[in-house]
């Protein structure tokens, strides 16, 4: 049977009723499900390489956060190739091969951490493979954009990229009990923990999802919306929402155990758990109040917790450091899914206002779908290079001054000129007006 879907148009409230939503929902289901898998093997190494030293490796603690940040650089780049992957061959057939590829970095994590001779050069490989887990995110959004109607991608985006971070919040919760298992220190058993799920995933990909030819677009038409200067807009406050997401999320084991030692009790999971929860229900308040008006309280949200996050840090306050911490997790979800809700009616937006004919406006919705699906997978790339830079920011400032306080008055000066951004290109009633009319009521 094929699994290609000739039509496609969920716009249409009839097809989408009797037809459109039973499809969509089930290609959602299962598309978190390789999602998820997906960011647990890409944030396999914050949990991984905190207990290096315990299984007699001798890497320094800037080698460390070089290890869990690796994985961020390599997923930013593949999202890339994995955004124009699901144009090209199909969303179904692509999330199949993407979960596939996800027994490289997992069998490459188990048979090197038994070896404590292992070159750090050779452990930094291995750790960079695990980016693959990172580029599913951006296929995976890119897809199920194409199922949504533009009034309800926001909770469906939100929904499937929440579902994927939860990912992060399993590995760093199930990871340390399964490295435990029958005493002593099995580190293996953190990569041999995925090849099953990997194995599942796949096989409900390709039994359950579809393609739809609707999708089907060339590289070079993709490219075109690089040039759009909303893309690299988008892009930046994305480094803002899910950067520090990511970021903070490879980091916060490490961070913990260097900055609060005392603390024994595995609470590293707690983030992105909260992180994750928070993204659908950003995607859900900006389907209701706006994009553009979420996504800026969010970002002045987010420098109030950093400050906090400073203060109890220099204080040697564990508590208060906590629920700072948890604070700025809570908005960095907020923010991913305020911030990818912004896209659909501002790249709707731009194509309604170059049409000149009825004709032109007709097949303007289904250029706009495209647009923004290649826009969310450049935006999504983009934000996840804050997995790199994060823990790299956070190993230097902890390597010259031996406290995390410097890397965060940083962040705490990228929110403040977040809110700037967005203000100026999003809220400035002036500028939508010029720019796209039809967002100035829309609030996007």
């Amino acid at each position: 049977m094929s699994k290609w879907i000739k039509e496609w148009n969920p716009e249409d409230e009839r097809f989408w009723a009797h037809t459109g939503k039973r499809i969509a929902r089930r290609n959602l289901i299962w598309s978190i499900l390789a999602e998820n898998i997906g960011f647990s093997v890409w944030l396999l190494w914050s949990i991984t390489a905190t207990r290096l030293p315990a299984a007699g490796f001798t890497y320094t603690t800037d080698q460390l956060f070089l290890l869990v940040a690796l994985p961020g650089l390599v997923g930013a780049l593949m999202r890339f190739p994995y955004t124009f992957a699901v144009p090209r061959f199909g969303g179904r057939n692509w999330t199949v091969v993407s979960a596939l590829l996800l027994l490289i970095p997992s069998v490459s994590l188990a048979v090197l951490v038994d070896r404590p001779a292992t070159p750090f050069w050779l452990m930094a490989l291995a750790a960079c493979t695990a980016g693959l887990g990172g580029g599913n995110f951006a296929s995976s959004m890119a897809n199920i954009s194409f199922f949504y109607p533009d009034r309800e991608k926001g909770l469906a985006l939100g929904l499937n990229a929440a579902g994927g971070n939860i990912g992060v919040s399993i590995v760093q919760l199930v990871v340390p009990i399964v490295i435990g298992i029958g005493g002593g220190l099995h580190l293996r058993n953190a990569g041999l923990l995925w090849l099953l799920p990997i194995a599942i995933a796949a096989v409900c990909a390709f039994l359950f999802m579809d393609n739809l030819s609707s999708a089907r677009s060339n590289a070079r038409d993709q490219l075109l919306v690089a040039r759009n200067k909303h893309t690299w807009i988008i892009s930046f406050l994305y480094v803002g929402t899910f950067g520090s997401f990511v970021g903070y999320s490879a980091a916060f084991p490490l961070l913990l155990k260097t900055q609060f030692p005392e603390v024994t009790t595995n609470l590293a999971f707690l983030g992105a758990l909260v992180g994750s929860v928070a993204r659908p229900f950003g995607g859900w308040l900006a389907d209701r109040l706006g994009g553009a008006r979420v996504t800026l309280w969010n970002f002045a949200f987010m420098g109030v917790a950093t400050a906090g996050v400073i203060n109890f840090i220099q204080q040697h306050n564990f508590p208060g450091f906590l629920l700072a911490f948890l604070a700025l997790f809570l908005t960095t979800g907020i923010g991913n899914g305020s911030t990818f809700r912004m896209i659909p009616p501002i790249f709707r937006a731009e194509q309604l206002r170059l049409c000149a004919t009825d004709e032109e406006r007709a097949l303007a919705p289904a250029r706009a779908r495209r647009d923004a699906a290649a826009a969310i997978g450049i935006c999504s790339a983009i934000g996840a290079l804050g997995g790199f830079f994060i823990p790299r920011t956070l190993g230097a400032s902890l390597k010259a001054t031996g406290g995390a306080s410097t890397a965060f008055g940083w962040f705490l000066g990228g929110y403040l000129l977040c809110v700037a951004v967005t203000w100026w290109y999003y809220r400035r009633r002036s500028f939508l007006i010029k720019q796209v009319p039809s967002l100035a009521n829309a609030n996007a």
